[in-house]
């Protein structure tokens, strides 16, 4: 059977992420694999080392949760990851997929539209954005299109200099696309994501490899536009109880201060631009 499972390609390369020193083993001479070897994992899991590789191999179909958690520790797994294993662990039948809407309610688009001074856009699992209001509109205005947000990190060469600390935002669409992954590894529209910007971009193809895994959430972001300054914002991502496929994203300034300044500058911005779209439409 082949080893190219998700599960298998996710222990592989937390696996290979790994060095002896990281774990407390010891390390003498030349090493003729990358990282850990996989009797190491198993010893450090308290399980043999045909089962462990039966595991990567994707030859084991229904490991228990304490076998999942003992790799999880091994492999010196986050909360965030470890999830993403417990996820992967899980058989086929049993993952329970919800159809994914690609649409964006009216009531959540009039809850973005409300937030007049803030930045609002809604998601999709593939890091689409499905729709957003005035603001975002004028924050992304220099990106051609604005549709996804992991091709305006790696694709777009506006983002080179919109995301002022560009590897952080590279490593975390990438790792915020892996835990979607996990949620869905039959999604059509994450491969297809996947595939055109590995084929596009060498650095977004080695991240991925790596298998990293972050949600969303919470998270400062140094962003500089063009025409209204640098901008200091706490990120923040909501789940939408009405689509669970989607995120609520809204970006905040501190008040009173520069960045809220510069918001004021774009929602200016943003009122011309929608002005002129009347006009012209």
């Amino acid at each position: 059977m082949s080893s190219s499972t998700p599960l298998g390609e996710f222990l592989r390369a937390r696996r290979e992420g790994l060095k002896p020193q990281d774990v407390g083993l010891p390390e003498y001479g030349r090493r003729r694999v990358k990282g850990l070897r996989r009797e190491e994992v198993a010893m450090l899991a308290g399980m043999s080392g045909d089962y462990y590789v039966r595991l990567e191999q994707g030859r084991e179909s229904s490991p228990s949760p304490q076998v999942i958690e003992a790799v999880a520790r091994a492999l010196l797994l986050d909360d965030d990851a470890s999830d993403h294993l417990r996820r992967l662990a899980r058989p086929r039948e049993f993952r329970f997929r919800r159809p994914v809407q690609a649409q964006v309610s009216p009531q959540l688009l009039r809850l973005m539209d409300g937030f007049a001074h803030s930045p609002a856009f809604a998601l999709g699992p593939a890091l689409d954005i499905l729709a957003g209001n005035a603001m975002a509109g004028a924050l992304h205005e220099d990106f051609s299109p604005a549709d996804n947000l992991a091709r305006m990190v790696f694709c777009d060469p506006a983002g080179r200099e919109f995301y002022r600390e560009w590897e952080r935002a590279a490593h975390s669409c990438v790792a915020a696309l892996r835990a979607a992954y996990g949620h869905d590894p039959d999604s059509a529209r994450i491969a297809e994501v996947v595939a055109g910007l590995s084929a596009q971009s060498a650095e977004f193809a080695d991240l991925w490899g790596r298998h990293e895994v972050k949600s969303k959430t919470q998270e400062v972001k140094h962003l500089r536009h063009p025409r209204v300054g640098d901008l200091h914002i706490q990120f923040s991502a909501f789940t939408v109880n009405g689509a669970p496929d989607q995120q609520l994203v809204v970006y905040q300034a501190e008040p009173a201060g520069p960045t809220a300044a510069a918001f004021q500058r774009l929602a200016e911005r943003a009122g011309t631009a929608r002005a002129q779209k009347i006009t012209t439409g």
